[in-house]
């Protein structure tokens, strides 16, 4: 009697388990082939999807090899240029159930863009295909070309990068972004299309899958975290405006006593004195205050006017003169090596240097001589 996973398991430690559970390498699943279901399908399934009209012509040139390509798996395909759909049925001779969906996610890619030689590969064990909806992701229109356009790159270098990376190719034609490849490619490509349409710059990603292709080479690392080793990358997105739409006044602190009640009338007349004085007094000390800032605004009227009469000030024409300085200390050692420089070098006698210079002037004027002398 065969025992089950679960009687294995019992009983033994944890490293025990995970050797049990462990897939070893080079270890292949087996192939699933007609002996397995000879019977084959019960009943007859389909699946239709439509293509847009720009794809009418190279559907029609590829169509043979699409019918060609199914026949090997014992399915049929028509095309209907008039309602402008391919369909995909089963056959009695199919033995395969799951070479259906397989046949359906191939026309979906061909109403794609994706070219024939990549589609039929969607038929392969262990490649599939996703066909990921990037229109409304982002609302704005033009935000959404320049995002789609950052996840193509440059000529195209940043689609390359990430197909080399996650072994898949990929398509971006319109609002669709389709991918054919291993599953855990697609993952990883469905990641960086997401992170792209959300505004996270696809070369992160990409830094972070080539970090961890390196590490998958170190059997050390095999059963450890690798957090530690890969980039964490914090949005920088801060807000435009410098200063709060709303601004928030401090709350008063509380306190259990009302305010101080204002002083009134009397009490400020009690305080600088006048409720004592007559009204004749008050009058005449209201006039003088009164006159007082008259004169004072009097005052100022008159120097603002005579402002503009006021000559700015010129600059001074001589030189400012520089302090003496009171340094009086003498640099002996210099002062030696320069009278001893001034002996080594000989004097010249004033009649030498007087011959020097009347030798040079005859010089001259023989020269000016000789020129008015030629012919």
């Amino acid at each position: 009697m065969a025992t089950s996973m679960a009687d294995k398991l019992s009983g033994k430690t944890t490293s025990q388990q995970d050797q049990l559970l462990e897939i070893p390498p080079g270890w292949e699943e087996p192939k699933f082939t007609s002996e397995d279901n000879p019977h084959g399908v019960l009943e007859e399934s389909s699946f239709a999807t439509l293509f847009p009209k720009y794809r009418e012509k190279y559907l029609r040139e590829c169509w043979p090899l699409v019918e060609k390509t199914l026949k090997e798996h014992h399915l049929k395909a028509s095309l209907d240029v008039i309602e402008g759909s391919m369909t995909v049925v089963t056959t009695r001779k199919t033995w395969d159930p799951f070479i259906l969906i397989k046949a359906r996610d191939m026309i979906k890619l061909l109403a794609r863009s994706v070219p024939y030689e990549q589609a039929i590969r969607v038929l392969e064990d262990g490649i599939s295909a996703e066909v990921i909806k990037v229109g409304r992701m982002v609302r704005n229109q033009d935000r959404f070309v320049k995002r789609r356009q950052r996840l193509i790159g440059p000529n195209g270098s940043t689609l390359k990068a990430i197909e080399l990376l996650t072994k898949c190719y990929i398509m971006v034609q319109g609002n669709t972004v389709s991918a054919v490849g291993p599953y855990k490619g697609l993952r990883d490509v469905h990641k960086i299309v997401v992170d792209t349409m959300h505004n996270v710059h696809p070369i992160y990603n990409i830094k972070t899958l080539m970090i961890k292709r390196e590490l998958m080479k170190d059997e050390k690392l095999k059963h450890e975290s690798w957090d530690r080793f890969l980039p964490q990358f914090k949005s920088k997105n801060l807000s435009r405006r410098k200063q709060p739409h709303k601004v928030r006044k401090k709350a008063k602190e509380y306190t259990p006593f009302p305010p101080a009640q204002p002083e009134s009338r009397v009490d400020q007349e009690l305080a600088t004195g006048q409720y004592f004085l007559k009204e004749s007094q008050r009058k005449a000390r209201a006039r003088e205050q009164k006159k007082a800032k008259q004169v004072e605004a009097e005052v100022k009227r008159h120097e603002k006017r005579n402002q503009s009469f006021v000559p700015p000030k010129e600059p001074s024409a001589t030189k400012p003169t520089t302090q003496p300085t009171t340094d009086t200390q003498v640099d002996v050692k210099a002062l030696k090596a320069k009278i001893k420089k001034s002996q080594k070098t000989p004097f010249r006698k004033p009649t030498e240097a007087l011959k020097a210079t009347l030798s040079k002037q005859e010089r001259k004027k023989a020269r000016v001589e000789k020129r008015k002398a030629k012919p």
